[in-house]
């Protein structure tokens, strides 16, 4: 099959033919039908965060189920299914108190580069590589663990199912999930990329207002105001703490940073006035930092916290995300942008670091045969049998 493999950081993507094992216990493969580009990836791919390499990449993704492993329950061939890069275990510390977003199976993934019993089915030129939070989905397709996987109704459009698996949720979730107090009160979004946006639509549900997207790029803040910002702000033209002012009549109550970089958490910080809250959604930088007055902190009680995959229960929460949007209640088709084939994916990311708008996706495979219902066989697809380690 073909796939976007990462060789070394700070080099782009390689599409490659890549071997895949059949499915494992416990595991799932996985017709990719659409990925979406999300900027996790490229962290990874400037070398900001790390990974075992080289490793096929991708996270955010959706697609159809083609086989499974021994003991697979919840799926069944011919399913529809997201594809989400933190599982939940359901026993541990953190599922057990209600916050399965931190689940403890994640730190398998990122520890080994492989599946949950951290092992690779891919392979290389008869090289083992390295799977990408359980995921890699930048391929034509994928094995991934059961535990990874939210079944969804067959008629969601791929597109749209993708990014939910990680922009919608990690932004709604966010809202909903960390703000829930924010109803009638002030907030602000810094960054109006995928996160950013859903994170906006989140907000409108629950009735914050006046709700304020913050972006460099103006037609990123125009596509905000279609998904529910009440006013938009250009940092490089306005002031930030004025505006807001001018605005909402004093500093805001909350803010989320979607970015995760140090000068758009500071303005977060001086965004909210007492009593505020700061919802921090962006990743960093390994190693990244900010500073933060010490007395306006302690003196006016505010509040910075950290909200990982939109501190969500993911297998209850999408499916309800994606029933608002059938029912006209999250314009989610507003954030798609444009659509690339695999062999694009390097241009899709260079369209992201020049200020694209909207959610780009990546189509792996031809949609024309799963829309006629006619997919390959097993026997087609020539998978390779299981191995057991990682090389």
């Amino acid at each position: 099959m073909r796939a976007a493999v990462l060789h070394r950081a700070g080099s782009p993507l390689v599409i490659e033919d890549v071997d895949l094992d059949t499915p494992k216990p416990g595991e799932v493969l996985v017709r990719i039908e659409a990925a979406g580009i999300c900027h996790s990836d490229l962290h990874y791919m400037n070398g900001d965060l790390t990974a075992k390499l080289p490793a096929v990449l991708g996270h955010e993704g959706a697609g159809v189920v083609e086989a499974v492993g021994e003991g697979v329950a919840r799926v069944q061939p011919g399913d529809t299914v997201i594809t989400t890069w933190r599982p939940r275990c359901g026993n541990c510390e953190f599922c057990s108190s209600g916050r399965p977003a931190l689940c403890e199976l994640g730190r398998v993934h990122a520890a080994t580069g492989g599946l949950l019993d951290g092992t690779s089915r891919l392979t290389l030129r008869g090289n083992r590589i390295h799977h990408l939070m359980g995921v890699s989905c930048f391929a034509e397709r994928s094995v991934v663990p059961e535990r990874s996987l939210i079944r969804i109704a067959p008629d969601v459009p791929p597109e749209i199912a993708a990014i939910t698996g990680c922009a919608v949720i990690t932004g709604v979730g966010a809202a909903l999930n960390q703000m829930k107090e924010a109803t009638g009160q002030a907030a602000v979004v810094i960054g109006a990329g995928g996160v950013g946006l859903s994170a906006i639509m989140g907000l409108n549900l629950i009735g914050a207002n006046p709700i304020i997207a913050v972006d460099t790029v103006d037609a990123r803040l125009d596509l905000a105001r279609t998904v529910g910002a009440t006013h938009v702000i250009n940092p490089t033209r306005q002031d930030l703490q004025t505006e807001i002012v001018n605005i909402s009549g004093r500093p805001a109550k909350w803010a989320i940073d979607a970015v995760g970089a140090a000068q758009t958490l500071t303005q977060a910080v001086e965004a909210v006035g007492t009593g505020g809250t700061v919802v921090a959604v962006g990743l960093g930088k390994v190693g990244a930092t900010f500073a933060v007055p010490i007395n306006p902190l302690v003196q006016q009680e505010k509040r910075i916290i950290g909200s990982l995959y939109g501190s969500s229960n993911t297998p209850v929460q999408i499916p309800q995300l994606l029933q608002l949007y059938t029912a006209g209640k999250l314009p989610l088709d507003r954030l798609v942008g444009r659509q690339h084939g695999l062999e694009e994916i390097n241009d899709a990311y260079q369209d992201m670091r020049n200020g694209a708008t909207g959610r780009a996706v990546i189509v792996p495979n031809d949609r024309s045969a799963h829309r006629l219902g006619s997919h390959p066989s097993l026997e087609d697809i020539s998978l390779a049998p299981s191995s057991t380690s990682l090389t």
